[in-house]
């Protein structure tokens, strides 16, 4: 018994090469975004709602020691192409950091027309369209479904879900714009 709509083209794995490629590029990309100021284009009147406060503490406490251990590790060794190779590593490293911290602020949740889209940095977006919302609530936001929808899974399959629970930094506006979205305002 299959788990997608009829009609719906096969879903296919990346493979694992690929995947990380993708996932590379779309760091770099979101952390230029950051750079400029700029999110990718949404819908007119979409609201964007983050997620990304929980972890931005702990993310800049990794950036900041990062930035403390490339000097250090310079003058700790002395040989210099260990030092070079290192240097090399420990500057990607931190803009690694700094990329993955830019995906979590540039890619927001959204509310807009088509349905609530839940993101997590440039690499996941789910689109749960509004007819198959039921209710959301809570202290993150818990958006139970009206029957269970096929969402590709890491693995990449499609597993059925009845219910997705998302991070919010303002859950109470998050679930307003939803509710307002789904009795038609």
């Amino acid at each position: 018994m299959s788990t997608r709509h009829q009609g719906a083209p096969p879903l296919r794995r990346p493979g694992l090469l690929r995947g990380v490629v993708a996932y590379e590029l779309a760091m770099w990309r979101s952390l230029v975004l950051w750079l400029l100021r700029r999110r990718p284009a949404a819908d007119r009147g979409a609201g964007a709602f983050g997620y990304a406060d929980a972890v931005t503490p702990v993310l800049w406490a990794f950036i900041g020691l990062s930035a403390v251990e490339i000097p250090l590790v310079h003058v700790l060794l002395p040989w210099p192409p260990a030092r070079s190779i290192l240097l090399l590593v420990g500057v990607y490293g931190l803009l690694w950091m700094v990329g993955r911290l830019a995906g979590l602020k540039v890619y927001p949740h959204l509310v807009d027309p088509a349905g609530l889209r839940v993101r997590y940095g440039a690499t996941v977006e789910v689109l749960l369209p509004w007819e198959e919302i039921a209710v959301s609530h809570q202290t993150t936001v818990d958006v139970v479904l009206r029957r269970p929808l096929p969402l590709l899974a890491a693995r990449g399959d499609a597993d059925p879900v009845a219910e997705v629970r998302l991070h919010a930094d303002d859950p109470a506006a998050l679930v307003r714009r939803v509710v307002t979205a789904l009795e038609g305002g």
